[in-house]
């Protein structure tokens, strides 16, 4: 996400970076690693089932976890950050994850054979930054319980929400790229990118500002200031995608970027016919969108307080997936209305028979697997395996699907059930 609407996040700044050799040896070693994982065939074989899935050509069900409790998956120091540098630190933080999961945990991971550099672009926000008092039960976990203080109550409150204005940092992107290319020199080569895949998600947004249970009863009493600020919540987003096509800021999705609340983007009906090597345009591009609070929401309320706005944003781009963890399978037919649409969020709370039976092959199902499993006193691996193989029976290879494992908030502190989670659903989907 470029910004947090639980803080504003300061511009870069254009500072030298120097390491000592010690920092510097540890990272052109755990590049090296990288970079021998990146170099074998498996990556261009999973790239090319991501492209069929996406392409609405499976040849199987494919698998990848994200989201996860890095706080708990620690063993045998595999993530202990061994750098002093602050830029260092980052740097081996991402090296450390993808070789760990990589060796753990992997599904149907695709690695590059290149670093990223992404260029320092910053955004204004939207005006509005939550206040919330935080309770956490794991001063070591980012998972934390939010009470929402109000901040628009009335219509005129709506005002606060500010259109943003990006700017480019060219010269610090030019030194972390310099510092980039010198560290891992001869190992793996290093690509500066743009801002790719955009999660666009007004409502979740707006009920951190609303409140929740305000923002529901507003959908009946006060239905126009309602459409008014997802209407002023979409014109932002807006502003802020004419900027990024304006100044030439954004990259393609289509390969092993994360699309929507879902796994990969690659597919070969992009970047279009009509592409400029040199000028990415949305259209180009993954768009998504979601309203999660709207579990309960009608399909007729569903589509005149987010639908019905989020499709301004959603035909601007070539290709979109819809939905996080709003349970939509009695909305099919609501999904059926986004015209460019390609997968949808199946979240535990779904009836998945009822999905299958609504969508068959016509978008990808992107699966949510409960990660509650992984949460319980006792961990039972057959359990996850029943509950894979209970969507793969009723499937009966009729339709796309993708195996998502997020959300992970805890394994216990033990990270051997991921992994096992992992194993098992490799197992089930290549059976």
């Amino acid at each position: 996400m470029l910004h947090d609407p639980s803080h504003k996040t300061e511009p870069a700044t254009a500072d030298e970076i120097k390491l000592s050799v010690k920092d510097t040896d540890i990272l052109r070693g755990l590049a090296g690693q990288v970079a021998q994982i990146a170099s074998l065939p498996v990556h261009k074989e999973k790239a090319r089932l991501w492209t069929k899935l996406n392409d609405l050509k499976s040849e199987r069900p494919l698998v990848w976890i994200n989201e996860i409790c890095w706080n708990e998956m620690n063993v045998d120091d595999e993530l202990t950050l061994q750098t002093e540098h602050p830029w260092a630190r980052d740097q081996e933080d991402q090296l450390r994850k993808t070789i760990y999961q990589w060796k753990h945990l992997p599904g149907d991971m695709v690695i590059n054979d290149f670093l990223v550099c992404p260029l320092a672009i910053h955004s204004t926000d939207f005006g509005v930054i939550e206040d919330v008092d935080i309770v956490k039960t794991d001063d070591s976990s980012e998972v934390v319980s939010r009470h929402f203080k109000i901040q628009i109550k009335e219509p005129e409150d709506i005002e606060k929400i500010k259109m943003p204005k990006i700017t480019y940092n060219q010269a610090a992107t030019e030194l972390n790229f310099q510092a980039m290319c010198k560290v891992y020199d001869g190992i793996m080569p290093v690509k500066k990118q743009g801002q790719t895949h955009i999660w666009f998600t007004p409502w979740d947004y707006l009920v951190r500002w609303w409140g929740i249970q305000e923002a529901m009863m507003d959908m009946i009493l006060r239905p126009d200031m309602v459409n008014a600020a997802v209407e002023r919540m979409v014109d932002a987003w807006m502003v802020e995608l004419d900027q990024f096509e304006q100044q030439n800021l954004l990259s393609l999705d289509n390969n092993n970027t994360r699309v929507g609340s879902g796994g990969y983007g690659f597919t070969s009906e992009l970047p279009g016919e009509d592409f400029d090597a040199d000028h990415v345009m949305a259209k180009n591009m993954w768009g998504c969108s979601n309203a999660q609070i709207f579990s309960e929401v009608s399909p007729d309320m569903h589509w005149e307080f987010a639908l019905k706005h989020d499709l301004r944003w959603l035909e601007r781009f070539g290709m979109t997936y819809y939905g996080c963890c709003e349970p939509l399978h009695k909305k099919i037919d609501l999904m059926r209305k986004i015209p460019n649409l390609r997968k949808i969020s199946i979240s535990p709370w779904c009836d998945i028979e009822s999905v299958i039976n609504q969508v068959g092959a016509d978008y990808v199902i992107s699966q949510k697997p409960s990660p509650a499993i992984l949460a319980e006193t006792d961990w039972q691996p057959q359990r996850a395996r029943d509950d894979i193989r209970d969507v793969l029976e009723k499937a009966d290879g009729k339709c796309h699907i993708e195996f998502i494992m997020k959300d992970i908030s805890t394994v216990r502190r033990d990270p051997k059930r991921l992994w096992q989670w992992a194993q098992i659903a490799m197992e089930e989907v290549c059976r």
